[in-house]
């Protein structure tokens, strides 16, 4: 495999967007009732990090038949590199205070389209 600057290099000669973002995967550690006590300062740092335009995307992820909530989520932060991705991820109170493990990964955003559309009038958002 090509090491990650040369895959992204080669992605944007060839016309691709080379959107690079950082991902957590964020695993439980502790009992869902732990996680409840954290779970208000966690979604605090969240909307501070989105109000800092650091956060892209986040949300729980379902088990694997898609069926059942397991308690994994996804976050997907903007930063300028790995080391800052990885202290926004360690200072999420869910990380901070072990509620949480975490796994950090690079995305490469390449292909896809997104549909965002706004009422002027109604003051209404879709995402799409």
């Amino acid at each position: 495999m090509p090491k990650w600057s040369d895959y992204k290099k080669v992605s944007q000669e060839r016309g691709s967007l080379a959107f690079e973002l950082f991902v957590v995967e964020s695993t439980p550690a502790v009992a869902p009732e732990e996680l409840q006590k954290i779970l208000p300062d966690h979604l605090g740092y969240q909307n501070k990090m989105e109000q800092e335009g650091k956060l892209f995307l986040a949300g729980p992820m379902s088990d694997d038949t898609g069926e059942e909530m397991q308690g994994t989520g996804m976050i997907v932060y903007r930063a300028a590199s790995m080391e800052d991705a990885r202290a926004i991820t360690e200072a999420d109170p869910m990380h901070a205070r072990g509620g949480r493990t975490y796994k950090l990964r690079k995305w490469l955003v390449n292909e896809g389209s997104l549909t965002i559309k706004v009422g002027l009038s109604t003051d209404r958002t879709e995402l799409g």
